[in-house]
């Protein structure tokens, strides 16, 4: 446990900012997950609204420094991907 007043406040901070990046990360895989429903539903005026909100959603994350800006992109790359798939069959 922390002993000085400024290991205190820091242990402080650190679960404050935990428990902010858990909720958009949670955020984040709900709204992934949204999209995939939709897709797997072979809605795609449904995907592609669903998408916009979820690109909306994970470009916070990276901003607020939750996740890897790399990894969002490879993120709604791949979103993208699997909705143009169904758009072309």
């Amino acid at each position: 446990m922390a002993n000085h007043k400024s290991a205190i406040k820091r242990a402080k901070q650190n679960e404050v900012r935990r428990l902010q990046n858990k909720h958009y990360k949670t955020k984040v895989k709900h709204t992934i997950l949204k999209v995939r429903n939709a897709i797997s539903e072979n809605s795609v005026d449904g995907a592609q609204d669903i998408l916009k909100s979820a690109v909306s959603t994970i470009h916070k994350a990276v901003s607020n420094g939750v996740i890897h800006k790399n990894n969002a992109a490879r993120k709604i790359s791949r979103l993208t991907r699997q909705i143009n798939q169904i758009k072309a069959s």
